[in-house]
């Protein structure tokens, strides 16, 4: 059963008209009131509401003025058992239940897009992953660099920003990026000219056979369809909340590879490798961020059509 509850902290003067609000939709069930005796800076509000309907009361709520004046708190609802609700919820079309809630899909996306210490610690570590991979032309290496790099939090970030117009999100992601992957590069360029150096490097990788290097800095129409596809499954599986659709976002996109390829290729003065690796770098960013922005645009339109729809049927 997919439901949303909502925990509210309202001035008492709001209290009624936020009662009147919830009590006359048909998907808000388990509505709470408690006075402001018992809970400072005013009265507390609970209710749990289905999930295709959690996006139009939230606007309501937020029309009225409780996200200024109070606070408004959301979270699933893991379990609930209820024959009342299993009722409403088996009468309902199927997009007036499944329809994501865009504040939490918009808030996740935010909260992925912070940049501590550690976000440029786990680039820099899967450089140095991916350029192992590289010189031992080992695919399974390269595919653990991948899920390693945290960099498609921040491209999904940017998307966000680019589709809500916001400047200092887009500008932070771009920095983000920039700033890591130039530190992984660095260090990864200096691991690969010791690693040079002392001869560890795999034989066949000396001689030229570099069959990984190769596919990561070649990029051509398949590298612009791998991206496209996986943008899109990005998007989506972050608004359904699909995990291990996401996970196979991080290990389908030649990103975090791209920028190891290009220290390695420069360690080992490669400058054709090299430069083909920024273009794939590059190529994968920009289409990740530009397929990000429509997809989110696109599904938003959607659902939002389909729920029209559903709601007008008698």
């Amino acid at each position: 059963m997919d439901l949303i509850h909502f925990r509210m902290v309202m001035p008492p003067a709001l209290t009624q008209q936020a009662v009147d609000l919830l009590a006359a939709h048909d998907r808000v069930l388990n509505l709470v009131v408690v006075r402001a005796a018992h809970v400072p800076g005013g009265d507390a509000l609970e209710c749990d509401v289905l999930k295709g309907a959690a996006n139009g009361v939230l606007d309501d709520l937020r029309r009225l003025g409780v996200d200024r004046t109070g606070s408004i708190a959301v979270d699933d609802v893991d379990m609930m058992f209820s024959r009342h609700a299993e009722q409403i919820e088996a009468d309902q079309p199927s997009a007036l239940v499944h329809t994501p809630l865009w504040a939490a899909v918009e808030a996740h996306i935010r909260a992925e897009g912070t940049y501590p210490p550690s976000f440029y610690l786990f680039l820099v570590i899967a450089g140095l992953i991916g350029s192992v991979g590289i010189m031992t032309n080992s695919q399974i290496l390269i595919v653990a660099a991948m899920v390693v790099g945290p960099e498609y939090n921040a491209i999904t970030s940017i998307a966000l920003g680019l589709d809500r117009r916001n400047r200092r999100r887009v500008g932070e992601g771009v920095r983000a990026l920039t700033v890591g992957f130039l530190l992984a590069m660095v260090v990864t360029l200096g691991f690969a000219a010791l690693t040079r150096a002392a001869g560890l490097q795999s034989t066949a990788f000396e001689l030229g056979l570099r069959p990984v290097s190769h596919l990561i800095d070649t990029p051509d129409f398949f590298s612009v369809a791998v991206a496209v596809l996986a943008g899109v499954v990005g998007i989506v599986s972050l608004t359904e909340a699909r995990g291990s659709a996401l996970l196979g976002v991080f290990i389908s996109v030649t990103t975090i590879p791209a920028a190891s390829d290009i220290a390695v290729s420069l360690a080992f003065a490669d400058w054709h490798q090299a430069w083909g690796s920024l273009l794939q770098l590059l190529l994968n960013v920009v289409v990740l961020v530009i397929v990000g922005v429509l997809t989110l645009r696109v599904q938003r339109r959607l659902w939002r059509r389909a729920a029209r729809r559903a709601a007008a049927r008698p």
